[in-house]
């Protein structure tokens, strides 16, 4: 998958993962893409491991069933995020 198409399904993934998510997440739009491409490479790794049972580090690709693994994956990736800043703020 070449970039651009990285960057529209990270920008996609990431905003909707961040409208599904619970809370309030900060952020532009450099931070909810960047959430996506991850997202997109979490979910596409996941998917690879319960496709075949190794561990394949692969993007979803730019797809509905592809934004859906990654909107699934950026939403681990906020969860990730939210936990490690929260343990942040608390000490």
């Amino acid at each position: 998958m070449n970039v651009i198409a990285w960057i529209i399904l990270g920008l996609l993934a990431g905003a909707i993962a961040k409208a599904i998510y619970p809370g309030r997440q900060g952020g532009g739009i450099l931070t909810t893409m960047l959430l996506g491409i991850i997202g997109a490479f979490i979910g596409g790794s996941l998917l690879s491991i319960i496709q075949t049972g190794t561990l394949q580090l692969t993007a979803a690709g730019l797809s509905i069933p592809g934004l859906i693994v990654a909107i699934i994956g950026a939403m681990i990736a906020i969860w990730i995020w939210e936990t490690f800043v929260a343990r942040r703020r608390t000490y």
